[in-house]
């Protein structure tokens, strides 16, 4: 018996549960157009209702006068304009009157005597349905449109004064469950964030011995690499109340909105200190001002001067932290980031080795990996992720695996995901086989250059088929991190990017587009060798062509600081290094022209070789 019982309360509770929930805050009297359909409602059910109680037959006046006079008409009853008439043998008739003039008259101008009607003749004053409902039509119609005219206004004010309000999301105690075991590959920062979180913690052991707690910390760096998530950890860590705001959300087109945002956001954090604000891309609104440009009103200045007042304003005993993130700290203002306001400047450069170890274990959490996948190797391979390209890497090796219905990700998978982080997806383009041939001596250009090429890494694979905007490529990714570049280093990547255009020329003594992007990263490096790296005979003096950074974030362009006579000489020392380079590239592939005819042959079979496969072709070539 508890049994079915339970089971019917349960049934009534499901079905409850399973009826359409309306909110409470939302009514569906609150849209003009639900009054209008009931207006015409009632309207229309009124017309209804009048003609139901007029059964009768309807006749012409004439023809009920001419019943009068001939003696036939018993009574008449007079309602407003409707003539009711009963006939002698009992038959019931309706006709209509003129408005503007009364029945009697109307029998007076026919000649009839109202001794013709042989019964009762009388005149009723009968209130209709219609008669209440038109005037109330007719004069509450217009008062609620200007009501809701009224209501829309008022609503409109009230989103403009909403607009002074910060739009920070707010985490309050325990909602940030990231914590500094989440943030890898950062120590030297996280060593100085833990300092942070002992200050918020225990801002009085500080506080004895006259140290200040540090207002503003300014977390610099590439992007992808960890600002937002260590600004997370340190709420997470200290289990403080967190104020997330980007830099663009204090804009709008209205002056004075975002210096009374940023008043209303350090309001809110004083109120519940200790607190930390992170302020994502504060160079959205931090740009150095300068000169009078855009007039001292700006929006984006006077926001900044409200920055600046606050975070100056702040009270010795006032426990908030404010943390900005930007990887543009030279177009920061110098009042932003002078001692006192944004005291502390901490650098997150992107993860060399060891780091990226810790990012891709962290980012395995949860997810099944196979014996082949190696964390070391991977990590070798990845030279120049961030930390975001790494957790998109090992997502993206999740999906494919997934997708190929494997219980497990592959090293495969990762490499196929590294891959289409850093070029794209594959594409299977329809090329001719004049192309597809042109393709792969381009790539297998490329391969045996770097090969022969001094100081070059390994060549890891070659292939031919398209990836995002290529029609093949050939990967070397760096076997170790590298902080500094040898003048012959550079030389030899310049001829191995020119290798493809090499490999066309020799085979086919025929150019195509297909070198384009090559030429032009080429270029650029050997700009850069002769303008910012004094590596040229022109001496080590930079000729950039870059404004000084003071200048720039002011909008203001200068031009080159040289004559023309020696941007000359530059044009020619670019020239000079790419002559040489090319010529590097022609020279090496003369002398393993066997090894290139065989592995763009074995391209056109295989498509894709790694490296090993690709080092084996080249011994066998030149045995």
């Amino acid at each position: 018996m508890t049994t079915n019982k339970n089971a019917k309360n349960n049934k009534k509770i499901l079905n409850r549960d399973m009826l359409p929930k309306v909110p409470k805050n939302i009514s569906p009297f609150n849209n003009i157009f639900v009054y209008l359909i009931i207006f015409f409602l009632i309207y229309t059910l009124g017309n209804s209702f009048t003609g139901l109680n007029s059964n009768v037959e309807k006749k012409p006046l004439g023809e009920v006068l001419k019943l009068i006079k001939d003696d036939k008409v018993q009574n008449v009853t007079v309602a407003g304009d409707t003539i009711e008439v009963l006939l002698q043998d009992g038959t019931k008739i309706n006709t209509e009157k003129e408005s503007t003039i009364s029945f009697d008259e109307t029998l007076s101008n026919n000649q009839i005597e109202t001794s013709k009607i042989v019964g009762e003749y009388k005149v009723e004053h009968r209130v209709g349905f219609m008669d209440i409902l038109n005037p109330i039509l007719m004069f509450g119609f217009p008062l609620l449109i200007l009501f809701f005219i009224f209501k829309q206004v008022k609503g409109a004010n009230g989103d403009i004064m909403s607009f002074a309000r910060s739009k920070a999301k707010l985490f309050n105690k325990g909602q940030s469950k990231i914590t500094f075991e989440d943030v890898a590959g950062i120590e030297e920062a996280k060593t100085e964030m833990k300092e942070i979180v002992d200050f918020l913690k225990n801002p009085k052991k500080y506080q004895e011995l006259g140290a200040r707690i540090p207002r503003g910390i300014l977390l610099v760096g590439p992007s992808g690499v960890g600002k937002t998530l260590l600004a997370k950890a340190i709420a997470g860590e200290a289990d403080v109340p967190f104020f997330s705001a980007a830099g663009s959300e204090f804009m709008e087109m209205l002056v004075g909105v975002g210096s009374s945002r940023v008043r209303d956001l350090f309001a809110m954090a004083r109120a519940k200190q200790p607190s930390l604000i992170f302020i994502d891309e504060v160079d959205a609104i931090g740009r150095q001002r300068g000169m009078g440009i855009g007039g001292g009103h700006d929006e984006r200045e006077q926001t900044l001067n409200q920055i600046l007042t606050e975070m100056d304003g702040f009270d010795p005993r006032t426990n908030v932290i404010v943390l900005a993130a930007t990887n543009r700290p030279d177009m920061l203002d110098p009042a932003l980031v002078r001692p006192g306001r944004f005291d502390r400047r901490i650098t997150i450069p992107l993860p060399d080795l060891k780091a990226r170890e810790e990012i891709i274990k962290i980012h395995m959490r949860g997810k099944p990996f196979a014996e082949d996948f190696s964390v070391e190797k991977t990590a070798k391979k990845t030279v120049g992720f961030s930390g975001a390209d790494l957790e998109n890497m090992v997502n993206e090796a999740a999906i494919l695996a997934a997708r190929a219905n494997r219980k497990s990700i592959t090293g495969f998978d990762v490499e196929e995901a590294s891959l289409k982080v850093t070029m794209g997806s594959e594409r299977r383009t329809l090329m001719t086989p004049e192309e597809k041939k042109i393709t792969a001596f381009h790539e297998a250009g490329h391969a045996i250059v770097a090969f022969n090429a001094h100081d070059m890494d390994a060549v890891a694979r070659v292939t031919i088929i398209p990836r995002g905007g290529s029609l093949g490529h050939t990967s070397f990714p760096p076997d170790r991190d590298r902080y500094n570049e040898s003048q012959t280093r550079l030389n030899s990547i310049i001829a191995t990017m020119l290798g493809g255009r090499a490999a066309e020329e020799l085979v086919f003594n025929e150019l195509t587009i297909g070198a384009s992007n090559d030429i032009d990263r080429a270029t650029k490096l050997a700009r850069q060798m002769v303008t910012e790296y004094g590596m040229s005979s022109l001496g080590p003096i930079a000729y950039s062509d870059h404004a000084d950074s003071y200048w720039l974030a002011r909008g203001i362009s200068e031009g080159p600081k040289y004559s023309q006579n020696m941007a000359s000489k530059i044009d020619e020392e670019v020239k000079s290094i790419i002559d040489e380079a090319y010529k590097a590239a022609i020279k090496s592939l003369k002398k393993d022209r066997a090894a290139l005819d065989l592995v763009s042959q074995v391209l056109l079979d295989k498509e894709t070789l790694d490296g090993d496969e690709f080092r084996s072709l080249v011994e066998k070539a030149r045995a």
